[in-house]
């Protein structure tokens, strides 16, 4: 089981991405188009950087939805490899066998 506090970050980053998503793809749309001019772009650019560090979604972890495990999670099934092991053997994931040879 991770740490608490840790779980909790991550939450509170997911928060703040969702917040300031539009605010950020704006400015983002700002600086990548040709129509803006130099001091447009560097606007943006300073602008961009006094949203807080949190609302970016590079910083979000994939966690495991159970135990919030942050290594070895497969984002398509949102577990970690322990986990998958586990819920596969009980057959609660469909068309997810063991291996047999």
């Amino acid at each position: 089981m991770a740490k608490t506090n840790m779980i909790e970050r991550d939450k509170r980053r997911v928060r703040a991405a969702k917040k300031y998503a539009t605010v950020r793809a704006q400015l983002k749309e700002a600086i990548r188009s040709p129509k803006s001019s130099q001091e447009e772009r560097a606007a943006a650019q300073a602008r961009l950087q006094t949203l807080p560090r949190d609302a970016s979604p590079t910083r979000q972890r994939n966690r495991c939805a159970i135990t919030g495990r942050a290594r070895g999670v497969y984002s398509k099934f949102g577990l970690a490899r322990t986990k998958i092991r586990e819920v596969a053997a009980r057959g609660e994931i469909p068309g997810l066998a063991k291996a047999s040879w």
